[in-house]
């Protein structure tokens, strides 16, 4: 039978001491990096598995992170907890992820059993929660992280979306466009998508404009979404002559479904979205965005948890920057007509 690894083999292996491997395993943010990576590389190369109720009695921590998102079903959401996941992992950290679907009750009993199985911190999604996990996470000693959003009754590190918004609609207002609609996601249990429609509607108002619920939709956040919000908005007496949308995949799908319909996109219609997906530079014609870099959201994210478990304070509240991107499916009010 094949002996099982021990500390004392990485250490040697690492050329350092059993305790620096424990610390590295236990309390990383008290090692320097260049230790960490050699311990790490040790531990991978031999395979060292630590038993890890032994780890949790001896430290105090299950070495987990717990993160609670909308929809596993969303490539924006996939790349912020990849790069989570994969910086967590780098410290000797697993991440829990679950998700649910945009309700408020599921999410509730998903933060209790993470919490019930003992995770040193938490990464939940936005400020629209149920007023009873709001009283548990008051209650509950370990760090809670808020993403995507921020509330000044947790830290937080997110976007302002409401200026993302702002960004993409005063774009299209500087081509000479007028007549605006929005597809957004649904609203309900998601402060991201109201904070979207809300920023828009601002900067309408703001130029003499207003944004009337004729010219607003609220779909799936999905391609599908995309091509029902478009139908809709295009059937009415006095169709937009550009539309922004609150994500990258509802802009797709109205896209797809302009030119289904013969529309010319920009030439007839122009379309704006949010995100930055790798599909928004892959279609003819690319796609005007407004780029979140949800890949440092997660890095950050990962990043934060690790300070505050380890003691440190983090930020109250910390707002990512954004850009926008454009291309070939914004033009010229008119350009066709």
């Amino acid at each position: 039978m094949k002996q099982s690894t021990t500390i004392a083999d990485v250490a040697r292996l690492a050329g350092v001491s059993t305790a620096t491997v424990s610390r590295v395993l236990s309390k990383p943010g008290v090692v320097r990096s260049h230790t960490q990576e050699q311990v790490m590389a040790a531990v991978r190369q031999l395979d060292y598995q630590p038993v890890a109720a032994a780890r949790a009695l001896a430290s105090g921590r299950t070495h987990t992170v717990g993160c609670v998102i909308p929809t596993l079903d969303h490539a924006i959401f996939a790349r912020s907890t990849q790069a989570m996941q994969t910086t967590l992992a780098h410290a000797g950290y697993q991440l829990l992820v679950a998700s649910h679907e945009y309700d408020p009750d599921t999410e509730l009993e998903l933060v209790r059993a993470l919490q019930q199985r003992g995770v040193d911190a938490l990464v939940l999604v936005g400020t629209d929660h149920a007023p009873r996990l709001w009283e548990a996470l008051g209650l509950w000693p370990k760090p809670t992280l808020l993403t995507w959003s921020c509330d000044p009754r947790l830290p937080s590190l997110g976007f302002d979306n409401a200026g993302a918004a702002r960004m993409a609609t005063a774009h299209l207002l500087g081509l000479g466009h007028r007549k605006i609609a929005v597809i957004s996601g649904f609203t309900a249990h998601n402060d991201r998508a109201r904070s979207r429609i809300e920023g828009a509607r601002q900067t309408l108002a703001q130029a003499g404009l207003s944004l009337p619920p004729a010219r607003v939709t609220e779909q799936a956040f999905n391609l599908e979404g995309g091509r029902l919000g478009l139908r809709q908005l295009m059937s009415a007496e006095q169709p937009p002559s550009a539309i922004f949308c609150g994500n990258d995949l509802l802009a797709v799908g109205a896209l797809l479904e302009a030119q289904r319909m013969g529309l010319k996109v920009p030439g007839n219609l122009s379309i704006c979205g949010i995100d930055d997906l790798e599909i928004a530079q892959a279609i003819n014609p690319g796609l005007t965005t407004v780029r979140l870099p949800t890949q440092d959201l997660g890095r950050m994210a990962a990043l934060s948890m690790l300070s505050a478990i380890s003691g440190e304070v983090i930020a109250a509240q910390s707002l990512l920057p954004f850009s926008l991107v454009v291309r070939g499916s914004t033009a010229v009010a008119g350009l066709a007509r």
